[in-house]
């Protein structure tokens, strides 16, 4: 990863990418290529529920994963004609996350039942998370078997997030950074952010769940693009949302093994099979898991070692 404190000079440091099924990819349709499972995957793009006429083309952009909003982004006016637009295309053959409205909502309730059995939906992302039932409610709702992204977007979210990690159908957690700087009055400067950052990250892990999602970076700067999704994977997270297809590349780039990452991880793995997989000394492990994780994301992500 592009991570200026894991580099192949230290090969002792965590990865913060997840293990879990690296390997393994879902074909997008009609694009051609696979997108990563989504346990692993770097960006999440945001698509407006009332753009009906955008679904296609975000179906074959650089995105690991696609999220339909009928929240944030549709007027509580549109939010049924929004709705049905989005249960159309993915009856239809499309596939997709949606951005559901909040527990607390009218909408929630009417969300929820439109989408339940729809043969196209990967999962939902649960707008303005703050507490466990939040999760299980819609999980069990959706017939007990469609992941359930938790969106944390406030300060009581941020501490509660670990009991909400552990809740039963949390699929993954991610950071709703507006509304969380709306609810607290915080900056948006990175040392404002990284508490709730690493809140999330610490909750994920207790949850057994892969890496958190970060927030989007508003605006067409790639360089502040590049930074702030810098800043999240030095802090652990292993994901961003984003509201750009521009922005699509840099953020795959950056939350990905970097190809000297993949050099060293491939040298360490071989000279420690040539070695009969024998521990010299208490860095050894440390060294194995990261060059281990180092390797299936590669493959996940298609990142050729550097020559």
């Amino acid at each position: 990863m592009t991570d200026t404190s894991q580099t192949p000079s230290d090969p002792t440091s965590t990865d913060a990418g997840s293990t879990g099924a690296a390997s393994t990819t879902r074909r997008a349709p009609g694009a051609g290529r696979t997108r990563p499972n989504p346990d692993i995957a770097r960006s999440w793009l945001l698509v407006p529920g009332t753009a009906p006429d955008r679904f296609d083309s975000a179906r074959t952009s650089r995105a690991d994963q696609i999220v339909l909003d009928i929240e944030d982004a549709v007027d509580p006016a549109r939010k049924p004609a929004a709705r049905d637009d989005v249960v159309s295309w993915l009856t239809g053959g499309g596939e997709a996350w949606v951005r559901i409205n909040d527990r607390s909502t009218d909408f929630w309730s009417d969300d929820v039942d439109a989408l339940m059995g729809l043969p196209g939906l990967h999962g939902v992302m649960l707008a303005k998370t703050e507490a466990p039932e939040h999760v299980t409610e819609t999980f069990d709702r959706l017939g007990g078997a469609v992941p359930v992204l938790a969106l944390v977007e406030s300060a009581l979210g941020i501490e509660e997030s670990p009991a909400i990690a552990k809740a039963r159908g949390a699929f993954r957690l991610a950071f709703g950074s507006g509304d969380y700087r709306r609810d607290t009055g915080t900056s948006a400067d990175d040392l404002a952010m990284a508490y709730p950052r690493s809140r999330l990250v610490v909750a994920s892990r207790i949850g057994g769940l892969p890496g958190p999602i970060d927030g989007p970076t508003v605006g067409s700067s790639h360089p502040v693009l590049r930074e702030q999704s810098s800043v999240a994977v030095a802090l652990g997270l292993t994901g961003k949302l984003c509201l750009d297809v521009e922005q699509l590349p840099v953020i795959n780039e950056v939350i990905s093994p970097t190809p000297s990452d993949v050099a060293w991880a491939q040298d360490f793995l071989a000279d420690f099979e040539g070695r009969g997989r024998v521990i010299r000394d208490g860095s050894d492990l440390p060294r194995l898991g990261r060059a281990q994780k180092i390797e299936k994301l590669a493959s996940a992500f298609g990142v050729q070692p550097a020559s």
